[in-house]
């Protein structure tokens, strides 16, 4: 599905969800908007979800990592957008007008996440998630939360809390963003 160029307000208790029927519990399932960058699919927590707006040009800030394109006045708020192909180390995007961005809120913070198109609403249950491997200790998926497959196609779930805050500091000190996905990993091991 080819994602719209104009703004669109997401409502996260819509159940037009993938594998799932209206009529099932929604305390059974996770919900997730999927999205794309080339042929990956990639999936954030519907709750975080602001807005979905196509791609508009943003004014540069100095001293930014790779990956932070800038910010854009949002109705008065200042929103750094995060170009998420580059955070994933696939290089800067080449942002056209069919890109979108997808406006999300954790804690206080707006951010806006530059893809190359949202493709869905996902629902699933928690026991689908599987972990993600570490095949080496230099692996960087510290920001990703779990795999799961909904309809053949694997989806790799965003941690929005891990991927900002790693953001803040990762290209700074890199061996400090290590530790802290290690110890991060072990908590969640308790």
């Amino acid at each position: 599905m080819r994602s719209q160029a104009t703004s669109a307000f997401v409502n996260p208790t819509n159940t037009g969800a993938v594998g799932a029927r209206a009529d099932d519990s929604a305390a059974d399932l996770k919900r997730f908007l999927s999205f794309a960058i080339g042929e990956d699919q990639y999936g954030i927590d519907i709750m975080a979800v602001r807005e979905i707006k196509g791609w508009s040009q943003v004014t540069h800030l100095p001293r930014q990592p790779d990956y932070v394109r800038g910010v854009i006045n949002l109705r008065g708020v200042m929103v750094p957008i995060i170009d998420l192909r580059c955070r994933f180390g696939g290089g800067p995007t080449d942002a056209t007008p069919v890109h979108v961005v997808i406006v999300v809120q954790v804690d206080s913070q707006m951010v806006g996440l530059l893809a190359d198109r949202v493709s869905d609403i996902v629902s699933f249950e928690d026991a689908q998630i599987q972990p993600v491997p570490r095949v080496t200790r230099e692996s960087r998926c510290e920001f990703l939360s779990g795999l799961v497959t909904v309809d053949a196609a694997m989806i790799a779930l965003v941690d929005l809390p891990t991927l900002l805050s790693l953001s803040a500091n990762d290209t700074e000190n890199p061996a400090a963003a290590e530790q802290a996905a290690d110890a991060s990993m072990r908590a969640g091991r308790k």
